[in-house]
């Protein structure tokens, strides 16, 4: 692979990574985010069905770049033990080439008007993505529609993409991080669609070829399993006829949405894989709210302020760890959490559980929540700054948020939490932690990670 083409493949994956998770990129357009009302920001989209195809496509006066994302419902639920892994592949393999454009003319044309497209998937979906300029949209959604219809899948692109997958998976044990997510998957999720890697595994990767490929290509890309949403300054009417001479052709399929079930601990556990490393790996987890419940509000709250004090005693007073963490993730069947990597885990931890008996145990002030609520509105406007990240905003809330319009409606709701419903949920979810360390077991107190009261 050249300089050229690597530095393209990562262009392109960092697009669609923005579209899905809405990773920020600095374009100051901050204020007038703010500015706009939850009617005034849903004025912005136009919503059409087109053979059962919903395309959402939100206007954006003056924008130069355009974003679009074609979502695959479904995650972990499409996958099985033996077959995990297959989507993430064959979005890959597809983007490669199709049967109008192959490999080098494609890839020309991408470079010659600075256009990605990309692919990436998590555990509720998957998307293809496509970043451009306006001036060149039209020609960039002829060459996005023919990789999401007419994808060549030939051997040598797929025996390319099978043998990149295959190398990240041999080497996720390599990289403590990857490998603690890894260990992650296998017991935070057993028996949970989850468990179904969105990345895979690889014997279930090693089984991939272009017929298996297509197979699950035409059974996926139907217009009741897909959706498609548009960000840029395009006439939507403009927008739908290209829709309609192109996706709206697919077959309309009998896909039907399943929920994720929500992950239920009933115990603290803790569970430790020998590593030789010079410190302790360290993540544990509790459920959490869905993003369309209506505890994931407070809980947003909650979880912010515990980042805050997690970070200034373990790391600010102790210097016990340089990134301690505690998060929440934003999946159907969703997870919080706390993450430190440190020599001395059985401190760190002790600390941190401290943290969260405390917000269970006595309300946090309002000045606590006012000034949580502003480091949070900040992060919130940068992250959802360019075309991308609002499209994949509008997605994420269409497919496991409750509808798109709930996403104009977060910021309104965020400011009615009050420190009682902080506390809350801190002593509904924050508890029958599901501890997973990597590192030395002998340094590994179990009382501390699973016998401190929080549970």
């Amino acid at each position: 692979m050249t300089p050229t083409t690597t530095a393209l493949r990562m262009k392109f994956v960092s697009v669609a990574a923005a579209i899905i998770a809405g990773t920020p990129a600095l374009v100051v357009l901050a204020v007038p985010l703010q500015a706009q009302t939850a009617a005034q920001a849903a004025a912005a989209v136009t919503e059409y069905n087109i053979n059962g195809l919903k395309v959402l496509v939100k206007r954006r006066p003056g924008s130069l770049t355009v974003a679009a994302g074609l979502f695959i419902k479904g995650g972990s639920h499409n996958l099985t033990a033996e077959n995990a892994g297959i989507e993430a592949v064959m979005l890959d393999a597809a983007s490669e080439a199709t049967l109008n454009f192959p490999r080098a003319s494609l890839r020309d044309e991408l470079s010659r008007m600075a256009t990605g497209i990309g692919n990436n998937s998590n555990q509720d979906y998957s998307v293809l993505s496509l970043a451009c300029t306006r001036a060149n949209f039209e020609r960039s959604w002829r060459i996005f529609t023919d990789v999401a219809l007419h994808p060549a899948f030939t051997a040598e692109d797929v025996n390319l993409v099978r043998d990149r997958h295959l190398a990240a998976l041999r080497s996720e044990a390599d990289d403590p991080d990857s490998y603690l997510q890894l260990l992650e998957d296998r017991v935070v999720f057993a028996g949970h669609p989850y468990a179904n890697r969105p990345a895979g595994n690889v014997e279930a990767v090693n089984r991939a070829t272009p017929k298996l490929l297509r197979q699950y290509h035409d059974r996926l890309f139907t217009t009741s399993q897909l959706l498609l949403v548009v960000v840029g300054d395009l006439d939507p009417a403009a927008v739908r006829s290209l829709v309609a001479a192109s996706l709206g052709k697919l077959p309309r399929g009998s896909y039907q949405p399943r929920r994720a079930p929500a992950l239920v601990f009933t115990e603290p556990t803790l569970n430790v894989t020998s590593q030789n490393l010079p410190t302790h790996y360290v993540q544990g987890f509790f459920s959490a709210p869905a993003p369309d419940e209506a505890d994931i509000y407070p809980m947003r709250i909650a979880m912010s302020i515990l980042h805050d004090r997690v970070f200034e005693e373990v790391r600010v007073k102790r210097n016990l760890s340089y990134a301690p963490d505690a998060f929440l993730r934003t999946s159907q069947a969703n997870v919080g959490g706390l993450y430190v990597t440190a020599v001395d885990a059985n401190q760190a931890i002790r600390v941190m559980l401290n943290e969260v008996a405390k917000l269970q145990s006595s309300p946090v002030d309002a000045d606590d929540i006012g000034q949580s609520l502003g480091q949070f509105l900040t992060n919130h406007y940068i992250a959802e700054e360019t075309n991308g990240a609002q499209a994949g905003v509008l997605a994420r809330y269409e497919i496991i948020g409750g509808g798109w319009r709930n996403a104009d409606l977060f910021i309104p709701r965020l400011r009615t939490v009050t420190p009682a419903e902080v506390q809350r949920v801190a002593q509904k979810y924050m508890r029958n932690i599901r501890f997973v360390v990597l590192g030395d077991p002998a340094g590994i107190n179990k009382q501390i990670f699973t016998g401190n009261g929080v549970q």
